[in-house]
């Protein structure tokens, strides 16, 4: 019997409608007594701006457009896809799962459909995920979507967090193929850097939400940590893929702060010009942030045909994962 491989037929991505600047949200701020500034945000960020969504938009929704789109660029229908991955950390409700509602709104109903919980590296965790299923036959053609709105579980008065994340929705079709597509796959945790690290532990308990609802963060901790795990791991992928960096194509990582990014790309020997940036337009948006990412390069045409493309993300957990591929 053949060997079955998945490759990745095609992206799309959505946002909400507004975007507002760092000069949008300073002003914003001050109401509250919170003094920041574009200058502040940037040069600690890289971030210029991010996309918020307005009252009534939901993960659903956002995760139905970005999967539209794909299926426009795909060409497929929604009737042939028979497994759906929803990488998500802020669901509209507890259940049911974000990934049974995409699949009710997008009217097919067949094959598999579940949330998958692992952060801003959701997506990674996936799509890993979705290949390994399709690689034992059972599934021909998945929507992997990383889908957040992170900007309702930020405390608006903490200026350390606030000004990072954005709202948003990425999505890809993986498909079953005799070519190789995703050539490896390396999935990490260390459940030691908790909550007190990176964390929102608010929950529901007796119809009340118990805990702090907001998200908290160690930045220094966060950054020291995220550089050295993204660093080890991209290696750890390359090797198993017997790839070597100087191969790499294109470098798509979690598009949390520029200068992680820049770090782990200069640790790497991942020339800069390879690296895909979107966190200056985006922000933080969690687990969609690859995919936005993923899309823009290829809307773009900075992917092209046989390139060797590197996918990595961390988040909570904490958890961090990276998706080598071939184009």
């Amino acid at each position: 019997m053949a060997q079955i491989f998945s490759r990745i037929v095609a992206t799309g991505s959505a946002l909400p409608e507004r975007a507002t600047t760092n000069d949008d949200l300073a002003n914003e701020l001050s109401l509250r007594h919170i003094e920041t500034s574009d200058e502040w945000i940037r040069t600690r960020t890289g971030i210029e701006k991010r996309y918020l969504a307005e009252k009534g938009l939901t993960v659903t929704q956002l995760a139905e457009r970005a999967a539209r789109a794909a299926l426009w660029d795909s060409g497929l229908a929604p009737e042939d896809i028979d497994l759906i991955i929803v990488a998500t950390t802020t669901p509209d409700m507890v259940f049911p799962s974000t990934a049974c509602q995409l699949q009710k709104r997008l009217g097919c109903a067949r094959g598999a459909a579940f949330d998958l919980q692992a952060v801003c590296a959701g997506f990674v965790y996936a799509l890993a995920n979705a290949d390994a299923l399709i690689r034992t036959g059972v599934y021909k053609t998945a929507l992997v979507v990383g889908a957040d709105i992170m900007s309702r579980i930020v405390d608006w008065d903490d200026r350390s967090t606030c000004v990072l994340f954005g709202d948003g929705a990425g999505a890809v079709i993986l498909q079953a193929s005799d070519e190789p597509g995703i050539l490896a796959a390396k999935l990490s945790a260390d459940g030691h850097l908790d909550e007190n690290v990176l964390g929102c532990a608010g929950h529901l308990a007796a119809g009340e939400a118990v805990g702090d609802p907001f998200v908290r963060m160690d930045g220094r901790q966060v950054f020291r940590t995220a550089v050295s795990v993204l660093s080890e791991n991209a290696s750890e992928v390359l090797t198993a893929a017997g790839i070597s960096v100087s191969d790499v194509n294109c470098y798509v990582p979690h598009q949390a702060n520029l200068r992680i990014m820049q770090k782990v790309a200069e640790r790497l020997g991942i020339a800069e010009e390879k690296m895909v940036v979107t966190v200056d337009h985006h922000g933080n948006t969690s687990a969609a942030s690859v995919p936005l990412a993923l899309d823009n390069a290829a809307r773009h045409d900075r992917i092209h045909k046989g390139d060797i493309v590197l996918m990595q993300a961390v988040g909570a957990g904490m958890a961090w994962g990276s998706v080598l591929l071939k184009w």
